[in-house]
């Protein structure tokens, strides 16, 4: 279980100046720790201490990098039943979702420190006119230097070590402010980092107010701001000033079953059912809306509401649970209350529906208008809708009607269409045969339109954390 209080980690060494933000276990709802809670001078004093340590930063050679991203690496593996119930409790996950966030954890990491002995320059030809006859072009990439890192709560450890690892792997100091609701998992990291040999000030985890965390964006001493979360993105971009940017502000994803799929139907329900509903579908990559052709649309209907009912829902910490409670209960109510609008608007409800404080049966809608809430904005929970096509270009534009465009599936065994998907959906990636929460941890993978801007995976990260250094030299 969790400790009874978690220090913060400010440049590098836990400090505990106060216990004051309660963490709840999301599915009791009882006080499961306490967390020290960072104010305005820490967050001043770990800003500068980021600052001084970008030299040292920069001074590691990548063996060493590489060398603390295999400690956590050890360490993650050690402490993993921990990092899962952390999990479970301060985010209400069911325990295999835990497990398997855990793993990735790990994952990415594994592969950071890998990336840390591939950040490479180049060589560049010169020589294109009469003028440069002589000339010679080295690149050299180079840590940007003080980053600012905030996190949100549905992947405490997963969507922070995505910036975390490859911050490392690059040779970047960065403040991290974790989400209030779930820090412990980060604290976690905090703790293995602070025993490893990085530089004085190299690191600082946070749990703060949003409003104490104003510096962190608005600074222009931090060289980049990367964010996960809603919509409020675009705000703290706005505020960023100079300073680069990289967004990830969720989607509205969809899933279309092409109609050769009869013969793998078996398949293809199991996986819009686990892309529907995997963590209590708080994923930015959950199965929010199905495009199934007309001529199948009568048997998936069927079979995934019989499979949707079927779904376990209660105390995340037994395994044969699937369903465990959204972050709050204000999260439920939100989506209780676009559920009751599209039925109002002539939406069929097929299933579910209910609520009991943060617990939403898993629910599936068909006929949903277009700009009902639950269609047009992203749901973030346990919420499905079904709509058939005739033509799959009109199921393409179908998945295109949408302000967000982050990942989308498509089950097809025509190869022509599966090419015609990855052309013709605005989206940051289109997967063929899965649902579009698939996500490994080495891709490029981020969105266009309002779901974002920039890409993570470890070396697309690492791309933005750093940048090209020019030196021309002039033969004798």
């Amino acid at each position: 279980m969790l400790a009874k209080t978690y220090p913060y980690y400010l440049a590098n060494r836990a400090e505990q100046p106060n216990t004051d933000l309660a963490v709840l276990d999301k599915y009791s709802g009882d006080i499961a720790t306490r967390v020290a809670l960072a104010d305005a001078n820490a967050v001043e004093t770990a800003i500068a201490a980021a600052l001084a340590a970008e030299a040292p930063m920069r001074a590691m050679p990548p063996f060493a990098r590489q060398k603390v991203l295999q400690h956590c690496v050890a360490r993650f593996r050690e402490r993993h039943d921990e990092l899962a119930m952390a999990l479970c409790v301060e985010a209400g996950k069911p325990i295999k979702d835990a497990e398997g966030e855990v793993t990735r954890l790990v994952d990415t990491f594994e592969v950071a420190a890998e990336e840390a002995l591939r950040i490479d320059g180049e060589i560049v030809n010169l020589e294109i006119s009469e003028r440069a006859k002589g000339y010679r072009g080295f690149i050299q990439r180079v840590p940007i230097g003080a980053c600012s890192f905030i996190t949100p709560f549905n992947f405490p450890l997963n969507l922070v070590a995505h910036k975390v690892a490859p911050a490392i792997a690059a040779g970047c100091p960065f403040v991290l402010k974790p989400a209030e609701k779930t820090p412990v998992g980060a604290l976690i990291i905090g703790e293995v980092l602070a025993e490893t040999g990085l530089p004085p000030g190299a690191f600082s985890v946070l749990p703060c107010t949003v409003e104490t965390a104003a510096p962190l964006v608005a600074d222009d001493r931090m060289k980049l701001l990367s964010f996960t979360g809603g919509q409020v993105g675009w705000t703290l971009k706005a505020q960023a000033g100079r300073k680069k940017v990289v967004l990830e502000l969720g989607g509205n994803a969809a899933a279309i079953v092409d109609a050769d799929q009869r013969e793998r139907l078996d398949h293809v329900i199991e996986r819009l059912i686990f892309g529907s509903y995997y963590q209590s579908g708080q994923s930015c990559i959950k199965v929010q809306r199905i495009y199934v052709h007309a001529s199948l649309y009568d048997e998936v209907r069927r079979r995934f509401v019989e499979a949707t009912k079927q779904l376990k829902a209660g105390d995340p910490k037994q395994r044969d649970v699937f369903l465990g409670p959204l972050i709050d209960e204000s999260a439920a109510k939100r989506l209780e209350s676009w559920i009751g609008e599209a039925r109002d608007a002539g939406a069929k409800v097929l299933c579910g529906g209910g609520r009991k404080g943060n617990m939403l049966e898993a629910t599936v809608l068909e006929n949903v208008p277009r700009d009902a809430k639950i269609n047009a904005l992203e749901a973030f929970g346990p919420v499905t809708l079904l709509a058939k096509f005739a033509d799959f270009d009109e199921a393409i534009a179908a998945v295109n009607d949408s302000d967000f465009g982050l990942q989308a599936g498509v089950f097809t065994n025509d190869l022509t269409h599966a090419m015609r998907a990855w052309d013709g959906i605005v989206a940051g990636g289109v997967i063929v045969n899965d649902v579009p929460s698939f996500r490994v941890d080495n891709m490029p993978y981020g969105g266009v339109k309002l779901s974002g801007l920039g890409r993570e995976g470890i070396r697309y990260a690492i791309e933005d954390m750093t940048e090209r250094r020019l030196m021309v030299m002039r033969g004798a």
